[in-house]
């Protein structure tokens, strides 16, 4: 039986402090989610800025995270990379560091082919005995996997889980009904995760649930146990502020309502610059909506 992430897992932001990685923060926001009943951490995703960490620092938010966690919660670290032997040997510090898990997003810039995404996912699969969740986000690497591809790479034995955000419900359906039981699917994108989770899906690697973890969880359990009705109440109550973390690139949003609700300074790292006076009101506006500001 391959192990399963489901439910409620963040795609945890990095907080900064003056251009260098703030562990202590680091700890506070595990304690923050552990809490709040998320279901697992990603360390170093997208969210997490790890296209400008570097290595040192990309192994040392990982350990902090597992540490802080310690095994309250599972930890799946993001290890992608556009090279192969990258992934692999950030994989390895992973399993090393006693992560659950891996995230490892499509390699991006270089555009493979799926012979080519398979020939990457099956040698880092073949390189670390560790529970893999594949991630597809063609928005932001330029390739968009395929569900045959997919249905190919469930039939390896460590790959457990895919990462979906095509945008595309249809072909998430695809993928679900070409894998089965092969593989658990969950949403990349929060708008999408009801919707999904009617068609099968497990849950949600969430950039949401760095601001609300309790309601998020709430909304991918309730789905899980077939409580529809509730799991939609969730999902048009949270609606507006999901799209409002996307009013320009993530996490530039949500590090920003971060820092509005007093949680971290909002630190980004260039090429990430701070929103624009006008969507920052947006924004403020969106968490006053909720009911997340006075």
């Amino acid at each position: 039986m391959k192990k399963s992430f489901h439910g409620s897992i963040v795609a945890m932001v990095t907080p900064f402090r003056d251009g260098q990685v703030d562990e202590a923060k680091i700890r506070e926001l595990v304690e923050f989610h552990v809490k709040n009943g998320t279901d697992a951490i990603v360390p170093c995703g997208t969210t997490g800025e790890s296209p400008t960490l570097s290595h040192e620092e990309h192994k040392k938010v990982v350990e902090v995270t597992i540490a802080a966690a310690a095994g309250r919660v599972p930890v799946v670290a993001g290890t992608g990379s556009n090279s192969t032997a990258e992934a692999i040997a950030l994989t390895q510090h992973a399993k090393k560091a006693g992560a659950d898990g891996v995230l490892m997003v499509c390699p991006y810039y270089n555009k493979p082919t799926q012979k080519g995404l398979i020939a990457h996912y099956k040698a880092v699969a073949e390189a670390v005995d560790i529970p893999i969740i594949m991630y597809n986000i063609p928005g932001r690497t330029g390739v968009n996997m395929l569900p045959d591809t997919v249905a190919t790479l469930a039939e390896l034995q460590n790959i457990v889980g895919m990462k979906e955000a095509s945008g595309s419900l249809e072909q998430m359906t695809e993928v679900i009904s070409l894998c089965g039981e092969q593989i658990t699917v969950v949403s990349g994108d929060d708008t999408l995760t009801l919707p999904l989770m009617v068609v099968g899906g497990k849950g949600v690697i969430s950039v949401i649930a760095n601001i609300l973890p309790k309601e998020t969880a709430e909304l991918t359990h309730a789905a899980l146990n077939g409580d529809w009705k509730r799991a939609k109440e969730l999902h048009l109550r949270l609606f507006p502020l999901c799209k409002a973390m996307f009013y320009e690139t993530n996490p530039g949003p949500v590090k920003t309502a971060m820092q509005i609700l007093g949680r971290i300074n909002g630190e980004l790292r260039l090429p990430l610059a701070p929103m624009s006076e006008a969507n920052r009101e947006k924004l403020q506006k969106a968490l006053k909506a909720y009911g997340l500001l006075s």
